[in-house]
């Protein structure tokens, strides 16, 4: 497929599902709200060229240089994955319902508890909100925790989301980066041996 879909693949998108780049204790699994329908005729995450995910994970300092969405999969190198509070795609993020939500969030839940990232970072607001019943939630560290994982809200880097530059989302995601290097994953606690009496 040419990196740039047609019509008729953008149609055939729709409704469809893309791969999770995932493994097993990650650093940071960001989360998108859904696919639109150009990555899901693509199967890439944040593909559309508009989107400012890729310019931000450099800005913030999680990529040496900007990735491609053909290089998502080598991100888990970086000990960084990719996931979606809802699977299926769209054309825009307002076709989504609000049971939807709650599900995706219900299912995030699962995955982060199973693969045990050191933090899950929502990339959109009104996403996190909705899907965790947390209408006061603000960008940035929350003080929710899933399991061990810490979780942080981004903004959404769609290029609709106008009133946030790419040098702001670029702040955003250092932010999320310092915390990442400056915190250490749990380590579990040692059981104590049964006593006797």
């Amino acid at each position: 497929m040419s990196t740039r879909p047609t019509k008729e693949q953008l149609a055939a998108a729709h409704n469809t599902t893309i791969p999770d780049v995932l493994a097993p204790d990650l650093d940071v699994l960001f989360c998108g709200i859904n696919p639109g329908l150009y990555s899901g005729a693509l199967g890439l995450h944040f593909a559309r060229p508009g989107n400012r995910f890729w310019p931000a994970l450099q800005l913030g300092g999680f990529t040496p240089r900007r990735f491609d969405p053909s290089e998502q999969d080598e991100l888990l190198k970086l000990g960084i994955g990719i996931t979606n509070v809802v699977a299926r795609t769209t054309a825009r993020a307002d076709e989504l319902t609000a049971d939807e939500f709650r599900e995706g969030g219900e299912i995030l839940t699962a995955k982060v508890l199973e693969f045990r990232p050191r933090w899950l970072a929502v990339v959109g607001i009104t996403a996190y909100r909705a899907a965790f019943g947390d209408p006061k939630a603000r960008v940035g560290r929350q003080d929710r925790r899933i399991g061990e994982a810490n979780v942080w809200v981004l903004p959404n880097p769609s290029g609709l989301n106008a009133h946030w530059t790419q040098a702001a989302l670029g702040e955003e995601f250092a932010a999320l980066r310092r915390a990442t290097l400056s915190s250490t994953k749990s380590p579990a606690k040692p059981r104590k041996p049964p006593t006797t009496a």
